[in-house]
């Protein structure tokens, strides 16, 4: 097997990540957004998990003073249950405290518990309910912290 890369995200994988977008979630981000994101947003932050030449998953963060809320994580169907979407997040987590971050949040569908347990596996508890706030299926969102010490 070829070895995965994970580095970060640049506005060239725009057509790749909206491709994960579309086939992970009900409510895709646009092309446009992910274009916004990746080329203007400067509190962005995303990185791509990479199999030869193939982005098979990435991850999306703002970064607001020594917060992060991650916005997106996915990796593409086909490509699950190989930890992917573990070691996305591990780096996303190493690079970001390493520049400051020291607290995360998210949000994540109630009914998504291998989402969920991703998530409390590095730290994440949850600390609240946004009701009805996904769009499609008005379902409720969990909202997860993780609060890393201070050194």
């Amino acid at each position: 097997m070829t070895e995965m890369t994970i580095r970060q995200a640049d506005v060239k994988d725009v057509d790749a990540i909206y491709e994960i977008e579309t086939l992970c979630f009900p409510d895709p981000w646009s092309r446009e957004s992910l274009r916004e994101e990746l080329g203007k947003n400067p509190r962005a932050f995303y990185v791509v998990a990479e199999i030869g030449r193939e982005v098979v998953g990435y991850a999306g963060l703002w970064w607001i003073l020594d917060e992060g809320h991650i916005t997106n994580v996915a990796v593409k169907p086909g490509f699950r249950n190989r930890r992917i979407g573990s070691q996305i997040i591990e780096a996303m987590l190493e690079h970001t405290g390493e520049q400051g971050i020291r607290h995360y949040t998210l949000e994540v569908r109630a009914s998504n518990v291998s989402a969920r347990a991703l998530y409390e596996k590095f730290g994440f508890e949850v600390l609240g309910v946004r009701k009805g706030y996904y769009q499609v299926g008005h379902e409720d969102a969990l909202i997860m912290w993780r609060h890393d010490s201070e050194e």
